[in-house]
């Protein structure tokens, strides 16, 4: 409030400077004990308005009882010049008529203009009622500049977001459910057939040894989500230090080599003649390996080649999987690394898809960045990472 009576007190100083300048300092000293007095009762009662504002009801009776402290201030301004300057009853008259006639003018503007502000907020508040009921296809449909506008753009974001978020989670849970029920299913009737003494006792261990695969399947599966959870919430706790890539890379593809000849894929390392650094969590970076040269190995026909390349660049080191196998769209490269996402739906042997998301999440805490490049054959998925020394993500 003290900023305000000075702000009014400033005005009427400076109009009644500007007063006596033109008229003389009697004219100055009536402007002030005019002017100041109302100004100031003005600031007042407008503040034990807005200290009450909440007994006054919506924006429409705020706006009204703003209205009717500002045509008091000028009748009462009115009044009293008339009073102390005045001797001519017909200009005191004309003046009063005019000022009533801008009055009216300027409360049919303020009106049409409130009106549409107010149309705006009703809108605003109509799309977050229908959020709140479980409504996502709604939007505000207020366009144009200004706060109103700023305020409606930043809730249809909102909706657009949480429409995508629930999108992401029904399809999440139905991924989930698919992977989970095709185990369960096979664990059911392996279990049926031991039970009633279906099978003799060798097919019986056999039995056990399937229903062994697939727990252990639902336990990597589980794993998993529980481990990109945390992930993308940010629990783990990382133990970040320099990574030499190239021992890193030799330890992955050495690990991964009885699969790849199972497969009848010759995987290979090509390190960078530097032995090239990385700042991250060697553990988590080698997963990252780990889950890149099984996917592509699974995706590489027989006899093609798996190639795991380190390089310098600049501030930055980069890895790159490369592989002899299809190859990704242009239009599927961004979606490969979203949870439980698979290019052929019917294969059943490429795990639950969330390899790649993992592998975004752990790259994308250590400030790196992970894509698919361009290649003329084949895939090529590329790790870039920095090599100084940065924050811990955790």
């Amino acid at each position: 409030m003290s900023r305000s009576l000075a702000l009014a007190a400033l005005a009427a100083a400076a109009l009644t400077a500007l007063s006596g300048l033109a008229y003389g300092s009697h004219a100055a000293w009536l402007t002030l004990v005019t002017l100041a007095p109302i100004g100031a009762a003005a600031v007042v009662v407008a503040h034990l308005v807005v200290a009450r504002r909440a007994g006054l009801g919506g924006l429409r009776a705020q706006a009204g009882a703003v209205a009717a402290l500002i045509a008091v201030q000028t009748g009462a301004a009115i009044v009293l010049f008339v009073d102390l300057m005045f001797v001519s009853r017909h200009d005191a008259f004309f003046l009063v008529v005019l000022c009533a006639y801008a009055a009216v003018v300027g409360f049919l503007c303020a009106r049409a203009l409130g009106r549409g502000a107010l149309a705006d907020l009703d809108a605003v508040r109509e799309t977050l009622d229908a959020v709140a009921n479980g409504r996502r296809d709604v939007r505000t449909g207020v366009a144009g500049g200004g706060e109103i506008a700023e305020l409606a753009a930043e809730v249809d974001a909102m909706v657009a977001r949480l429409d995508g978020e629930e999108r992401a989670r029904r399809a999440l849970i139905g991924a989930v459910s698919h992977d989970l029920r095709t185990p369960i299913t096979a664990l059911r009737l392996l279990a049926d057939a031991v039970e009633d003494g279906v099978v003799d006792e060798r097919t019986s261990r056999e039995y056990a040894a399937r229903m062994g695969l697939h727990v252990q399947a639902l336990g990597t599966l589980i794993d998993d989500l529980f481990e990109l959870t945390r992930l993308e919430s940010g629990e783990l706790r990382w133990s970040m230090e320099q990574v030499a890539l190239d021992a890193l890379v030799r330890d992955a593809v050495e690990a991964m080599r009885p699969a790849a000849e199972a497969s009848s894929v010759a995987v290979r390392a090509v390190l960078d003649a530097g032995d090239p650094l990385a700042h991250g969590d060697a553990a988590r970076l080698q997963r990252v390996l780990f889950n890149l040269i099984q996917n592509a190995i699974r995706h590489t026909p027989a006899d093609g080649t798996v190639t795991v390349r380190t390089s310098r660049l600049g501030e930055g080191v980069e890895i790159e999987v490369a592989d002899t196998g299809a190859g990704i769209p242009a239009e599927e490269r961004e979606r490969v690394f979203a949870p439980f996402h698979r290019l052929d739906a019917a294969r059943t042997d490429a795990g639950a898809g969330l390899g790649l998301a993992i592998s975004r999440a752990i790259v994308e805490a250590h400030g790196g960045r992970i894509w698919i490049a361009d290649a003329h054959a084949g895939t090529s998925v590329r790790v870039r990472l920095a090599t100084g020394v940065s924050a811990d993500p955790a």
